[in-house]
């Protein structure tokens, strides 16, 4: 049954492959000699498959933990060096046709506040967001044919990429929207999108028909395969995730590195970004009624068995995870985040009242953009609100094949410290900008050519002197 080249959902996330996976990875967890073989394996920074990311997983042998952890950060650095890219997401409307029993946009919820915005408010709230610094979105809505076309996504689309509000520009609109037809994953490409995000939520069939229960996304096989079709259309950076917490994890996590698998297999190119959400408190959500909930310490070294076994992917960590878990799991493998979220359809030009709450999920990180840009650089890394590759066409196999081979970093590394300055002038209170130019005065001595760092000194003075949007 299990075929990671198939276009079946059910062949290449084949369960009786996953519920092997899982006894042999129960059965290895005490396995020393495998687990070395593992992680020498994965010292080469070419991946590893789903089995052997799955004993990993399960193992209990505290020295080798470290290592595993001690290798994630690694691989992290190698491949992402300390930089983290800034993004917001922006919720278009919350109307939504199923019945998903984990999300507050259900159909069958009445007191919800439901919400769509007009392209006015659109324009409001990306001034908004442009007011902040942000030049990276991640737009969301609601699955629903009438309310939520994609002819709407597309309008919004052009909207936010035709908003130049004072220094401050959108360059890169990433679309969280439910699983589509090819045609419509063409005219997304057509609009010029970034990634195309789609959380699997769970990768077992019969408890992802029982978590959706009604509308179009019960259909696990057209959920499942919509990545091909997008792909089919054009859209060469693809985004995945699991919601940890309604299923086993361990499950899960075998499936999301199988379905990575599928997409190398199939297409030459795996994900671009893999996202770790877990179920949260929202509107009438109560995350306690679903029993599959993990803790910290568990979260944690997901996170890490993930860079190791898929080390050329971004990780997406949201607010949905509060500062103190968003620090701790930096370092072993993220390398975006969110910052100054609202889960709420038009939250940012004007925070909702009480009594019109139309949030998806509640946010545990409630910082402000510039403190958590702060809190970044105080931690060492580098906030970049780069969108360089996507706008030089580095995307697809392109992109991975300059990731994996390590070249990416000289474009990178010198784009997320223009990007920072141009935040640094444009946005930053007094006390960010001084930490900020102190971190980008000792960062430019890590720029190995000579020549690149003279281009990147000068074009970090024209931002001083107001020029914007350098890149490499």
């Amino acid at each position: 049954m299990y075929n990671p080249k198939s276009l079946k959902a059910e062949e290449f996330i084949s369960h009786e492959e996953v519920l092997e996976t899982l006894e042999y990875a129960a059965a290895n967890k005490h396995n020393a000699a495998l687990i070395d073989e593992i992680l020498e394996k994965a010292k080469r920074r070419k991946g590893l498959s789903h089995r052997e990311a799955a004993v990993l997983l399960d193992c209990d042998i505290e020295e080798k933990n470290q290592e595993i952890y001690r290798l994630a950060e690694q691989i992290k650095k190698d491949f992402y060096g300390n930089r983290i890219v800034m993004f917001a997401p922006l919720y278009l409307s919350n109307y939504c046709v199923n019945g998903c029993v984990y999300c507050p946009y259900h159909a069958k919820n009445k007191h919800i506040a439901r919400k769509k915005l007009a392209q006015e408010d659109v324009a409001r709230e990306v001034c908004a967001l442009q007011d902040m610094g942000h030049k990276r979105l991640a737009i969301e809505a609601g699955e629903d044919p009438v309310n939520n076309p994609i002819e709407y996504i597309l309008e919004c689309v052009k909207t936010i990429y035709s908003i130049k509000h004072k220094n401050g520009a959108i360059r890169r609109v990433n679309v969280n929207i439910a699983a589509t037809t090819v045609e419509n994953y063409r005219k997304l490409k057509e609009a010029e999108i970034g990634t195309y995000i789609l959380f699997q939520e769970t990768y077992h069939k019969e408890s992802y028909e029982k978590l959706h229960p009604t509308g179009p996304k019960h259909n696990y096989a057209y959920h499942t395969e919509a990545m091909d079709r997008a792909m089919e259309g054009g859209i060469d950076d693809v985004g995945l995730g699991v919601l940890f917490g309604l299923e086993l994890y361990r499950y899960e996590f075998a499936a999301l590195l199988m379905h990575a698998e599928h997409l190398e297999a199939v297409h030459g190119v795996g994900p671009h970004t893999i996202s770790v959400p877990r179920v949260k408190r929202a509107d009438d959500i109560d995350p306690d009624v679903f029993d599959n909930g993990i803790d910290d310490d568990t979260f944690a070294k997901i996170i890490a068995c993930i860079r190791i076994s898929v080390p050329y992917t971004g990780m997406i960590i949201s607010t949905r995870e509060s500062k103190a878990c968003r620090e701790r799991v930096l370092h072993l493998g993220i390398s975006q985040i969110s910052g100054a979220s609202r889960t709420s359809v038009g939250g940012y030009y004007e925070p909702e009242k009480e009594d019109e709450c139309s949030e998806q999920f509640d946010v545990s990180d409630n910082r402000t953009l510039d403190e958590v840009v702060r809190w970044l650089m105080e931690l060492g890394y580098i906030p970049s609100f780069c969108t360089a590759c996507y706008r030089e066409g580095r995307t697809g196999d392109r992109f991975m094949s300059l990731c994996k081979s390590g070249q990416i970093q000289n474009c990178c590394h010198p784009n997320a410290l223009m990007t920072l300055q141009e935040y640094l002038m444009d946005y930053a209170s007094e006390d960010t900008r001084k930490i900020g130019e102190a971190l980008i005065q000792a960062e430019l001595k890590n720029i190995p050519k000579e020549k690149v760092r003279h281009l990147v000194e000068e074009n970090l003075q024209n931002i001083r002197n107001g020029l914007r949007d350098f890149r490499l």
